[in-house]
């Protein structure tokens, strides 16, 4: 597992991808080192792909989606790797973890990659690993680069935060289900996509497309993209010519500010490994001894949680 055939993996070999992925994975401590060296090893051909998010709850027709636009892509020349962000199980609801056997065609693509994430594991923890399983997937040579979660909580946060665009897929709906939209995710998505836009529910979808973007009007976006919403069909593959060009189009736009983007996210990243490094120092490391200390003075009342954190690193 140690032993990663970087040549194999630069000339877009899924067995090596797949390989190196599974090694930054892994949660052997023994197996960080070699990770963390691969990782310096393929930084210089990293950088180059697009990244996307795509997020929207189950039922909403990701799968489909995912495979449409991607059998489209690779159709153009376009090389794709859909990673997916979600720490449940399967059976609760999880996204690719569950969509990649809906996703056979795709999956069995030349030029195509899907690479779904250990579930159980906390949200940081995953989506820490998808950061490195981008870079590996850009080495490889794949041109786009899908990032997709199930769209609930925290976690499209986690993705618009290691992406160069957002996307939000919704479904036809009316009345409180278009009222009941979050504001969080208007305010993330670069784009939104009515998908369904088929058979009886097309009018209706075109009417939810109408109403997402008055909402996203009322709102004040700043930077060099006003975010998007148009109705699609993934099933008959209606308007997914019209997506890529609006894809087109942020790309070209953000062409200055998308790299100032991923250099904020590169810090962020960068602060938070810190702020992880310094836990694992207090829990772990040299300054256990006062972390059990103050922790139990926490569970007897008798010092507050601010007075005992401080005193963790700065022991008497």
């Amino acid at each position: 597992m140690h032993r990663i055939d970087v040549q194999a993996l630069r000339q877009g070999q899924r067995r090596a991808l797949a390989k190196a992925i599974t090694l930054v994975e892994s949660h052997n401590p023994e197996h960080r080192p070699a990770a963390d060296a691969l990782l310096a090893e393929i930084m210089p051909w990293t950088g180059q792909a697009f990244r996307l998010g795509i997020s929207g709850v189950p039922g909403v027709g990701k799968s489909t989606f995912i495979e449409s636009f991607g059998l489209r892509a690779i159709e153009q020349g376009q090389k794709i790797a859909v990673l997916a962000v979600d720490p449940s199980s399967p059976v609760n609801g999880g996204s690719i973890l569950g969509d990649k056997t809906r996703m056979e065609q795709l999956s069995r693509t030349e030029g195509a990659y899907i690479r779904p994430s250990p579930a159980g594991d906390s949200l940081g923890g995953v989506a820490q690993r998808t950061r490195e399983a981008i870079l590996l997937c850009e080495a490889a040579g794949y041109d786009q680069i899908w990032i997709e979660t199930v769209g609930v909580g925290q976690s499209e946060h986690e993705v618009a935060n290691m992406t160069d665009a957002f996307m939000v897929l919704m479904q036809p709906g009316a009345g409180d289900e278009l009222q009941g939209i979050k504001k969080g995710i208007l305010e993330l998505a670069d784009l939104i996509v009515v998908n369904k836009a088929d058979g009886e529910a097309k009018q209706l979808a075109e009417f939810s497309r109408r109403h997402y973007q008055n909402a996203l009007n009322l709102l004040t976006h700043n930077g060099f993209w006003s975010p998007e919403v148009l109705s699609v069909s993934a099933l008959k593959t209606d308007g997914l010519e019209a997506l890529e060009g609006l894809l087109q189009q942020y790309r070209l736009a953000g062409a200055k500010e998308i790299p100032a983007k991923r250099t904020r996210q590169n810090l962020s990243w960068f602060e938070r490994l810190v702020k992880d490094q310094l836990w694992q120092q207090a829990i772990h490391g040299t300054l256990r001894e006062d972390w059990l200390r103050q922790r139990e003075a926490v569970l007897q009342g008798q010092v507050s949680p601010v007075t005992a954190a401080q005193a963790v690193f700065k022991p008497t």
